[in-house]
């Protein structure tokens, strides 16, 4: 019988797919299972929403001859993320009468690429959204794109004095550019700076709150953090400023919570202490008027609405009302004017911007459905022992059997490192083991209580999917963090996935594996897959990975940067390709590590014509070695079909 037809009977279909995966509560309605079972993105155009199947995108760069792995991005996500948080923010103002304006800013470093920064300043422009620039890089490339003479442009980071000139020549050509203090030793040279070209410096400080929060990046804040003044500084920076009759060039609070804070409890008592600090300013005589919120904003990666690390319990709704009423009251207690708020939203902009698509190359599965033959009369006392394990086996005696077969299966391996059984024997008792452990996996799914040694055998029998990616190069927050990523296949959803698997990218490295996967209830350590057929695509993606997976990526085993394709579509709801990046091919990567391709090419060809005179080869397989050679230097670093 047909799998369709079976999975039609067994009652499985597209929604439960859906369900299973979690789409509905991680992306925002972005994404979406289509009722024939493929996974498809919404975009916009003139006339309106329009889904689009992400197998689809795939046909048409492969007619295209554009091969996986590709991270596609789509600018109209990114778009609606800045519309989101702004209108926000002005239905937070407007429903609490607050005083004044928002103000969005984008950290570059969460996605350095010139074309997410060209989207941000697009899609921004309604909203006077400007940026944030962490370093001279930055800076540089962030004055090529302000253009708005009422969006900010923040400067943080450690500052030298090329750094600090280029920020304050803004300021004279009109642009909005502050300049926050991470230092002490920062306000001196700004100040020289400024004398020098004649400007009065606008000036931020960024302040280190005794608060803390939770999640993975909790070091970023509190009274122990790298970067901001204590408050004995702030007052320092005060006096400094009142000295020189220059206290009206503070303007700016900042502070920074840290990325991803999954918990609103703590950002708003966060921003109740800043706030505190806003007050103590002004009533210090500063001109102040800018509130910088700094960074924070969480993404739901998991879907579960929870205060766990890859989650988060509040949306963008309540997390614009919490910074508005927190900022105000403090305000109003004191009879302040209501500040600018700003805030430095990086990863809840852009993370739903791009999508990374794998192929699945082959698989490995550790599971025995059936008992190995066992011809050999004369086998070792630990293999027949175990060999009456599989044959005893029953629910009545699965934790007996479960740990029998644990130690008889250490036991041949101590009695083979010692060559006491020989390689078949033992190739036999491994065969048996993986068979018994099917089989207890099969019975204990029908006990009320599943005993604790049992819980991790879905993780132990789990299928390795070797899929055409590396985890260091589009995933490398997977490795370093553990960071959670939707992952799940984007076709065949109507038919239920019968394997549980973990992810091998192709890489030589153990690490080069993920094994972690979002769940609503706990981090599951397998992935629900359906059988791979060879000969037949297989692909999944990783979604919400806009935020610093890109710049963050290395050359791990020299494997490149993936294609990379920006999607949109036209009037008439057809897709559009309207920028490919072609990913690195082995020459990139080798001169990026030092070597230089035609040297490289060369050298080999100087061997293969020694091989010609040794008479190893001849000159018309030279050429053929050579050619081979060449175009492997040209080819694209990862699996090629």
């Amino acid at each position: 019988m047909a799998q369709p037809l079976l999975d039609a009977l067994d009652g499985w279909n597209s929604v439960k797919s859906s369900e299973l995966y979690g789409v509905s509560s991680w992306s925002q309605g972005y994404f979406k299972v289509t009722e024939d079972g493929h996974v498809a993105v919404n975009l916009k155009n003139a006339k309106g929403s329009v889904s689009v199947k992400l197998t689809d995108i795939v046909s048409g760069l492969e007619d295209r001859g554009i091969g996986l792995p590709l991270l596609l991005r789509f600018s109209d996500l990114l778009g609606d993320r800045i519309r989101r948080l702004n209108e926000a923010f002005e239905k937070a103002i407007a429903e609490y009468n607050y005083q004044n304006i928002y103000r969005g800013v984008f950290p570059i470093k969460v996605n350095q690429q010139q074309q997410a920064v060209h989207d941000v300043v697009t899609f921004g422009a309604p909203y006077h959204h400007g940026l944030e620039a962490g370093s001279k890089a930055e800076l540089i490339a962030a004055l090529a794109y302000m253009r708005d003479p009422q969006a900010y442009l923040v400067c943080n980071g450690y500052k030298d004095s090329e750094f600090i000139d280029l920020a304050l020549s803004s300021n004279k050509m009109g642009l909005q550019t502050i300049l926050v203090l991470e230092s002490m030793d920062e306000l001196e040279l700004i100040l020289k700076r400024a004398e020098h070209f004649k400007v009065r410096p606008r000036i931020g400080v960024r302040v280190k709150l005794s608060s803390r929060v939770g999640g993975k990046w909790s070091e970023s804040g509190g009274e122990r953090s790298v970067f901001g003044l204590t408050p004995s500084e702030v007052i320092d920076v005060v006096d400094i400023l009142r000295e020189k009759g220059m206290l009206d060039c503070l303007e700016m609070l900042h502070y920074h919570l840290g990325s991803q804070v999954p918990n609103i409890r703590e950002i708003r008592d966060t921003v109740k202490e800043a706030a505190r600090f806003y007050v103590g300013l002004v009533k210090e005589g500063a001109k102040m008027g800018l509130f910088d919120i700094g960074g924070g904003l969480a993404i739901d990666y998991d879907g579960s609405h929870t205060s766990f690390s890859s989650s988060a319990n509040y949306d963008i709704a309540e997390y614009c009302s919490d910074v508005i009423e927190g900022i105000m009251n403090a305000c109003n207690e004191d009879q302040i004017a209501h500040p600018i708020i700003i805030s430095e939203s990086g990863r809840a902009l852009i993370g739903y911007y791009s999508v990374l698509l794998i192929n699945v190359l082959n698989t490995a599965v550790y599971e025995e459905k059936d008992p190995p033959v066992m011809l050999d009369e004369s086998r070792p006392e630990a293999l027949d022992n175990m060999f009456y394990v599989s044959k005893t086996l029953s629910q009545k005696n699965i934790q007996e059997s479960f740990n029998d077969a644990l130690y008889y299966r250490e036991e041949i391996q101590k009695a083979f490192k010692h060559g006491d059984i020989t390689l078949r024997q033992h190739a036999a008792a491994d065969c048996l083991f993986w068979y018994i452990l099917t089989r207890i996996r099969e019975l204990a799914t029908g006990l009320k209580s599943i005993p604790q040694s049992l819980s991790g055998l879905d993780a132990l029998l789990a299928d390795v999917y070797y899929c055409n990616f590396s985890v260091f190069q589009s995933l490398p927050d997977a490795w370093a963090i553990e960071q959670l990523f939707p992952i799940m296949p984007i076709h065949r959803l109507c038919e239920k996935p019968t394997r549980n698997a973990c992810l091998s990218d192709i890489t030589c490295d153990c690490d080069g594996r993920i094994n972690r996967f979002i769940d609503q209830h706990d981090v599951n350590n397998v992935l629900p897959v359906h059988t791979f057929n060879k000969g037949q695509p297989y692909m999944l993606a990783a979604f919400l990975v806009g935020a610093y997976q890109e710049t963050l990526g290395d050359l791990h085993n020299l494997f490149g940067d993936t294609n990379v394709v920006s999607v949109r579509v036209d009037e008439d709801g057809d897709i559009e390709y309207v920028q490919h990046v072609t990913g690195d091919s082995v020459g990139d990567v080798l001169s990026y590590v030092e070597y230089r391709p035609e040297r490289l090419i060369e050298q080999f060809r100087a061997t293969a014509e020694e091989a010609v005179k040794q008479r190893k080869i001849t000159p018309a397989e030279r050429r053929e070695i050579v050619a081979a050679y060449e175009n492997g230097m040209r080819g694209y670093t990862y699996f090629e079909e």
